[in-house]
């Protein structure tokens, strides 16, 4: 997915009335009524002089490049514009034809013809909707479409590709019949409201409609606890790093070239450090080692010691992205998919690599390299390297993360060079949307300052007054998210990513996804009832979804796209009254319910405890979900 930083506001400008009318009265029993009225309430439709919608009638193509000019405003031009025949220059929609082509949303017919009053087939509106989105194209698309619609071989060749993209992105609105796309027939206004819900991510179209999304019905509560206050150096833009120079430094500004590249925070007793930076060669002459070096400065007048509680870092290369099972046992650390994934699991198993020192003293006012470690990268490829450590600090220090092409390690002198006279390292992330008024799509972009949070601790219960959590009825489940981010909460409203203490202006407002941020969840499990019951602990990967705390929504088919890998340590009583302690590696795609990290058989009125933690890794996508269900 492209995450350019475009700002959305769809007007669906399909009559020529500037009604102020809401809540329109011809769509109260429409199967779309909530999408339309949402729309209509944040003045991104507008309806017709009698207050109308007319939710049945169709859509032209003229008014259909209208539309998409106002849902993606800033799209780019692509190629030079044209004049079709048929649409003549005092035509209502002439400029907005010719700018959705420059824009490459519509290509015309063969001869120079645009047919601007012809009802747009929803093959084309899909397609087009899907184009503007810059979703990856799939291979074997028609593959893909038999397993969504009964009617997949209805659809037009030009149009498959992009129709098997929106599909597997949960855009595609089928009513009444989820199954039946009805590819030839011409789009409504109800129809495309709804569709540019689900691209908006305006969560009122039912799912029910949404093609391949299964409703599971189950309660979603905020997840009690909260983060810590200790403080991360959080480096992870740019994450393709082209150019050398300053990654992240905490250093003060005074003395230094490029002053707003410092950001002036001091780092004392425990906190943690984190990164992930990737580089790529596309040809020979790209070939180069990148050197990411982590320097830390003492300011004070007395030595300073740096402990390293747990530290591991690897490429790429020494961790390739590969297909896993979707859960496998992980004691000895040898499952991993990706650097992110094996960094994590090292630090969860408390290990600190030899690379790294146990300890280091820092003379007054001198630096020391804390780390120098290389990205080696060679055409066509690109590699990349996690680091996380824990560290307690004696006194007040300063750190920054540099990168340099040397085919040799470089010495403090090359690495205080870059952060004196040096300037932000590129290329430059896409600059995060404003968080308010929010706009979809949002840019989150990446991360890098100091971050407030290393652990979120929580014992999950009833209630804060009461002990145990009371296991489901049999067949029901409840579920709490994990790593919620701005605008995806579940519903709950609860967001978990660790705010910014520090921050570049164009590096992201929180820590999304809390990389390397440790969870510990307790779940006192409490079987109220006088029978015995199966229940089931399970980490699941639902789809994002703010249309209510009584539903999640998976998929089915599966799609491919991994949202979730890493190790999950789990520890419980089995049903022997043995104490159990597994590393469990999880790959969770999109909208996947995922296994059982635990299956207990509780007798009438027993207590059972269940733990789990885990890091969350790099490399993965919010949310998910921790579930506890009794089986029917």
């Amino acid at each position: 997915m492209n995450f350019r930083n475009i700002s959305l506001a769809i007007g669906l400008i399909l009559s020529l009335s500037n009604s102020p009318v809401l809540a329109f009265p011809d769509t109260q029993k429409d199967w779309a009524k909530n999408c339309i009225q949402q729309l209509g309430e944040r003045k991104l439709i507008t309806g017709y002089p009698d207050g109308s919608f007319r939710p049945n009638a169709t859509v032209t193509r003229a008014e259909a490049a209208v539309l998409m000019l106002n849902a993606f405003p800033n799209a780019p031009i692509k190629r030079s514009a044209i004049t079709f025949k048929d649409v003549p220059v005092n035509y209502w929609a002439n400029k907005a034809i010719i700018t959705a082509y420059q824009k490459g949303f519509f290509s015309g017919y063969p001869n120079e013809i645009f047919q601007p009053n012809q009802p747009i087939p929803r093959a084309q509106i899909i397609g087009v909707m899907a184009g503007a989105k810059n979703y990856n194209s799939l291979p074997n698309p028609m593959q893909t479409l038999k397993q969504y619609f009964d009617d997949a071989a209805q659809i037009p060749n030009y149009a498959q590709s992009a129709i098997a993209s929106a599909t597997i992105n949960s855009i595609v609105v089928n009513y009444p019949n989820v199954k039946q796309l009805k590819p030839l027939q011409s789009s409504t206004r109800g129809e495309v409201a709804a569709l540019m819900c689900r691209a908006l991510n305006i969560y009122t179209v039912p799912p029910q409609y949404i093609a391949g999304v299964t409703v599971q019905p189950q309660e979603v509560r905020s997840l009690p606890g909260k983060l810590d206050t200790i403080p991360t150096f959080n480096s992870n833009s740019p994450e393709l790093v082209t150019t050398e120079g300053i990654l992240l430094s905490t250093f003060p500004p005074e003395g230094k070239q490029v002053q707003d590249a410092h950001l002036n925070y001091a780092f004392q007793g425990r906190f943690d450090i984190f990164t992930h930076h990737i580089a790529r060669a596309e040809t020979a002459n790209q070939n180069r080692i990148v050197y990411q070096g982590i320097i830390v400065h003492n300011p004070g007048n007395q030595p300073v010691t740096l402990q390293v509680l747990q530290a591991a870092s690897y490429l790429t290369r020494e961790a390739p992205f590969i297909n896993l099972p979707d859960m496998a046992d992980n004691a000895q650390s040898t499952v991993y998919s990706g650097p992110g994934s094996r960094t994590m699991t090292d630090v969860l198993q408390g290990k600190r690599q030899a690379i790294f020192p146990e300890q280091i003293v820092i003379a007054p006012g001198k630096t020391e390299i804390l780390t120098s470690l290389p990205i080696p990268v060679q055409a066509p490829g690109s590699n990349g390297r996690t680091v996380m450590m824990r560290l307690v600090s004696s006194a007040p220090v300063y750190l920054a993360n540099l990168a340099k092409n040397s085919n040799v390690s470089p010495n403090l002198t090359e690495w205080q060079t870059i952060l004196n006279t040096g300037s932000l390292a590129g290329k430059r992330d896409p600059i995060p949307t404003p968080l308010d008024p929010p706009r979809e799509p949002t840019v989150f972009s990446r991360v890098a300052g100091v971050s407030e949070g290393t652990r979120w601790l929580a014992v999950i219960t009833d209630s804060p007054s009461i002990s145990g959590l009371t296991i489901p009825q049999p067949g029901k489940a409840f579920s709490y998210p994990l790593g919620t981010v701005h605008l995806i909460t579940l519903s709950t409203g609860q967001i978990q990513s660790a705010p910014m203490l520090k921050r570049y202006p164009d590096t992201a407002y929180f820590a999304h996804s809390n990389y390397g941020v440790e969870y510990n969840l307790s779940l006192p499990l409490f079987n109220s009832s006088n029978q015995t019951r199966t229940v089931t602990v399970a980490i699941q990967t639902p789809l994002k979804d703010e249309g209510g705390t009584d539903r999640l929504l998976f998929l089915n088919p599966q799609v491919e796209q991994v949202f979730f890998r890493g190790t999950v340590r789990v520890g419980y009583t089995d049903d022997n009254a043995r104490e159990q302690t597994r590393y469990l590696h999880l790959v969770q795609r999109r909208g996947q319910p995922g296994e059982a990290l635990v299956r207990l058989k509780m007798v009438a009125g027993e207590k059972r405890q269940v733990r789990v933690d885990f890091l969350y890794p790099p490399d993965s996508t919010p949310p998910q979900v921790l579930t506890v269900r009794t089986e029917g």
